[in-house]
């Protein structure tokens, strides 16, 4: 007669198994109160601000800078604002950079996921080139715009390979990080089930390799970012438009310091927005489905 028995702990091991597929039901399905993502998300970003408002009116008031060619009030740099969107530029200004900034990301993009996953399955040329992906890294943006500008001229060219010098290391030394940190179960699995080489690759290795991997991306953003802005700043030329960094410029170059504060706003709003509509969600979805994420 067939035995029915089950091995000892099976029963608790299952059990164990259906009660934590039920409490991860509830989390997911669970919505947070709008009261809680109001004093967790909303307030204290905008207590931020204001308190950061508060102190820059003080200084204004209270003559502790009481040269206006120095240090704007608020409202002299919402008149510029203003004044811009009426007439139609601002929205110039943000899409000239935005548009340039996205284009050099995705190229870097393209560059440096091929490049850190080379890198990784090959030993010997990650020894000859990862520490010149390090110390690219770590060079200033702003030293490849004199070069950038001699071999390329002042175009769209130009600063795409400043965007390129300046992200691609960091998208693939965060490619190669992720790599690094697949436990080896992971890539003996993928092996034993026939899925090698390419398939191997899009099916085991990316996958596990996320969490560095949108890392990476996230900081080569802002090294993409920073370096069109280093740019934009340094390479001015009136046939390549006005952006945030050009607009910066021409406020230094008038020593009209409103426009420059509006510059300075402008080009950390852009590059806030873009993390927290981008990379913030991505980074936040990636550890979710992880594990790694106790709290949104």
């Amino acid at each position: 007669m067939a035995s029915t028995d089950t091995a000892p702990g099976d029963g608790d091991l299952a059990g164990l198994g259906a009660g934590l597929d039920a409490l991860e039901s509830v989390r997911a399905a669970r919505r947070r109160p709008l009261r809680q993502t109001l004093t967790r998300k909303i307030l204290p970003p905008v207590v931020a601000v204001t308190l950061m408002l508060a102190v820059w009116q003080s200084l204004v008031t209270f003559e502790v800078v009481d040269d206006p060619t120095k240090l704007p009030a608020p409202a002299d740099v919402w008149h510029v604002l203003e004044k811009a969107w009426l007439q139609g530029e601002l929205l110039g200004y943000i899409w000239t950079s935005v548009s340039r900034g996205l284009l050099g990301f995705c190229l870097a993009l393209l560059i440096a996921t091929p490049l850190g996953l080379l890198l990784a399955r090959l030993t010997l040329i990650r020894a000859a080139i990862g520490p010149i992906l390090s110390g690219l890294q770590s060079l200033p943006s702003v030293a490849w715009v004199p070069p950038a500008v001699i071999w390329l001229g002042l175009n769209n060219q130009m600063m795409y390979a400043v965007i390129l010098l300046g992200a691609v290391p960091s998208i693939a030394n965060g490619l190669l990080s992720g790599v690094d940190h697949i436990p080896p179960l992971y890539q003996r699995a993928g092996r034993t089930l026939g899925a090698t080489g390419l398939k191997g690759t899009w099916h085991i290795t990316l996958p596990a390799a996320l969490p560095g991997y949108v890392a990476g991306l996230k900081q080569g953003w802002a090294f993409s970012w920073r370096s069109l802005m280093a740019a934009e700043i340094i390479a001015s030329f009136p046939d390549l438009g006005v952006g945030l960094g050009q607009l910066l410029e021409n406020g230094r170059n008038a020593s009209d310091m409103a426009m420059v504060f509006e510059a300075i706003l402008l080009i950390l709003t852009v590059g806030i927005a873009i993390d927290l509509l981008i990379f913030s969600p991505l980074e936040r979805r990636v550890l979710r489905t992880r594990g790694l994420l106790t709290r949104s």
